[in-house]
């Protein structure tokens, strides 16, 4: 079904419209904004006018969250006056004027209307859905776009050629609409732009759907090449390489690095040949989300890598006075550089697309990137660097944009140590043994995050390959480890005739050996980063006890590790200072909240009672009372006061090898 008009000519719009057609405006965004086929990063816009008012998106809103309040309202009265008036011949001036005025025909104050709000308003139907389809696009931005277009959607398809957006695309626009009314006696409900995307218009929202459907589905059959979809494993030399990258564009603050690998990206990473279909920007997005330049790395073996990122890298920012957003390697894949891991995110999706794009061009004739002169203007754009700024996102806290891996962190101290870090801006790696407790509190974490986020790893801190696996996703995830907190741990109390030699070892393991096992894996990632930045420190923390400052009664095994663990400490404090690694302890005292406390099976109050540590304790609360007795400040202590001494030993440079008491007094160095 190639003609895809509608056949009507009478009067479109709706005289009026209450609280449903708005609901309907709401359904049809996120109906679309959630589906990736369509929207991009928040991308495209939607509308709803009666004969008095219109409803558009407002810059800054998600189409796939959005509600009523995403929207602006403008006065149709005032934006029809915008059409007839005229403005500067300079195009800053212009503009500049152009979104004063739209200002002041927004009903809703405060809320800024999309720029093509004009083009919404000057479309004779109700509802107008503008997207970016990958399909629409591979078409639009081929060197055919507009010959294929006639022959997959009939003569009569209203095709507009490339011009900058704001005010001079809609005249051109507005014009375009004027000419098809008069040569075709009706009003068009597609309009595709070239290098853009989309308009599609009715008076139902059933109907928006139906024509976007009959659009996919013509592009789809005239798709020569199919895009490849295979995922693919991330190499491990993935942290032999972007570590050293990472900080090499942390010059200016911190950056987070996000690797994607699939046969697409494997496809434009191959050959020089693939990379030069994709070296500039398709659309307007592309620019305000990835800028316009990128980096191609073509060497394969590690240290030829990072030889080359270090030039190309000062020889990028030397000539465009930025650093680069995109990277993409050879064997290693796509590579995002954003100022935060939601920006990463986005950076991923749109260039991925842009690839996309490339891929489905091949059945057009072809690429066809814009041209300098068009994306020097976008890139200078006052309306898209206001994108820029609200896609970029921001988390402030005492450990903004450092990428933090607590082990056993999953509940009780360690959920609660990354949590606090979690809320200090910090991206966080969940790694613990318990997958469905980690995966709900990751969850749980990202509800609360901001521009930072967390993943899990499922880790065995006993097996250093599942070490090199935790380490391995977290640098594909962030680019870094700046944190290693070495927090899991386990407890077995007994005297010397109840200690059996099993859980003696199984206690060592893992709070003596495990982290031996970390701080070895780790410390490899961190010296890779001190090389490349001559300021930074990285840090080790290993959250010990008070155990570990003097004897325990009935509890030897715990308290033995511990002590030995202060011991690690301070020797690979000496051996890592060279590398600006600062190694140090943190001492809690109890945590009395927490299930190693608290647990009603295996918890330290029963345990303790069951071993008789206690003298004359005969409930859990006499337990309780006997050690909360041994506090001067009468208080536990919480993931909330180890986590201050954390962000104390990360912030100084000047102490390593220390093992800091946050005991309430209970505990004092002497």
């Amino acid at each position: 079904m190639n003609n895809i008009e509608n056949k009507n000519t009478d009067s479109v719009i709706p005289p009026s419209g209450g609280q449903g057609v708005i609901q309907d405006l709401i359904s049809i965004s996120q109906f679309y904004g959630r589906d990736s086929r369509f929207v991009i990063a928040g991308g495209g816009n939607t509308s709803y006018k009666n004969a008095e008012k219109l409803w558009v998106k407002a810059s800054g809103s998600s189409l796939a969250t959005i509600t009523e309040d995403g929207f602006a309202v403008l006065d149709r009265a005032k934006l029809n006056l915008m059409s007839e008036k005229v403005y500067s011949a300079n195009a800053a001036e212009r503009e500049e004027q152009v979104k004063n005025d739209l200002a002041d025909a927004t009903i809703t104050k405060g809320k800024r209307p999309s720029v093509e709000t004009s083009m919404h308003n000057v479309i004779d139907y109700a509802f107008v859905v503008h997207m970016h389809p990958t399909l629409v696009n591979g078409l639009m931005c081929a060197s055919n776009a507009e010959s294929d277009l006639k022959k997959i959607f009939g003569a009569k398809a209203l095709y507009i050629e490339y011009t900058d957006p704001g005010y001079v695309l809609f005249k051109k626009v507005d014009e375009a609409i004027k000419a098809y009314r008069k040569a075709e006696n009706k009003e068009p409900q597609v309009i595709w732009l070239q290098n853009h995307g989309i308009f599609v218009a009715a008076n139902s929202i059933d109907q928006v759907k139906v024509i976007y459907t009959q659009v996919l589905d013509n592009l789809d059959k005239a798709v020569k090449f199919p895009i490849p979809i295979e995922e693919r494993a991330t190499c491990s030399c993935t942290e032999q390489i972007l570590p050293a990258m990472r900080m090499m564009l942390s010059k200016d603050g911190l950056k987070t690095l996000k690797v994607r690998k699939n046969a697409l990206i494997k496809h434009f990473y191959d050959t020089e040949e693939a990379q030069a279909k994709i070296a500039k920007p398709f659309t307007p997005d592309a620019i305000v989300y990835c800028k316009s330049n990128y980096i191609f790395l073509n060497d394969e073996e590690p240290e030829a890598v990072i030889t080359q990122a270090g030039k190309q890298i000062a020889a990028f920012n030397a000539k465009f006075g930025y650093q680069p957003k995109v990277i993409l390697i050879k064997g290693i894949g796509l590579v995002a550089v954003g100022d935060n891991t939601a920006q990463c995110g986005i950076i991923l999706d749109v260039f991925e697309d842009a690839m996309k794009i490339a891929f489905y061009a091949e059945s057009f004739g072809g690429t066809h990137p814009m041209t300098q002169p068009q994306i020097d203007f976008i890139d200078n754009w006052e309306v898209e660097n206001y994108r820029r700024s609200v896609a970029a996102g921001a988390t402030k806290g005492r450990a903004e944009n450092k990428t933090i891996i607590v082990t056993g962190a999953a509940q009780g101290f360690g959920e609660g140590i990354a949590r606090c870090l979690l809320q200090e801006g910090a991206n966080i790696v969940v790694a613990d043994m318990n997958e469905a407790v980690g995966r709900a509190t990751v969850e749980r974490f990202n509800g609360m995050a901001k521009s930072n986020c967390a993943i899990f790893v499922k880790t065995n801190v006993s097996e250093i390959p599942s070490i090199e696996n935790l380490v391995h996703e977290t640098v594909c995830n962030f680019g870094a480890i700046d944190t290693f907190i070495s927090n899991a741990g386990v407890l077995r109390a007994g005297g010397l005739d109840d200690m059996t030699p099993e859980d003696f070892e199984f206690v060592t393991k893992i709070n003596y050996n495990a982290y031996f096992y970390c701080t070895k894996v780790v410390s490899r990632i961190m010296k890779l980063q001190t090389k490349y930045a001559p300021e930074y420190y990285a840090d080790i923390i290993q959250v010990n006890s008070k155990s570990g400052l003097r004897g325990s009664k009935a509890n030897f095994a715990y308290a033995g590790g511990k002590f030995g663990g202060i011991g690690l400490t301070q020797s690979f404090a000496l051996e890592l200072a060279p590398f600006r690694i600062k190694v140090n302890s943190i001492c809690p005292g109890n945590f009395y909240e927490g299930p190693l406390w608290s647990d009603p099976d295996r918890g330290l109050f029963v345990q303790y009672l069951n071993a008789g540590k206690v003298p004359g304790a005969k409930t859990i609360d006499d337990v309780k009372a006997f050690y909360l007795a041994q506090v001067p400040m009468k208080k536990g202590c919480s993931p909330e006061d180890v986590t201050k001494g954390a962000l104390y030993l990360m912030e100084q440079c000047g102490e390593t090898g220390q093992a800091l008491p946050i005991t309430g007094g209970q505990v004092m160095l002497s």
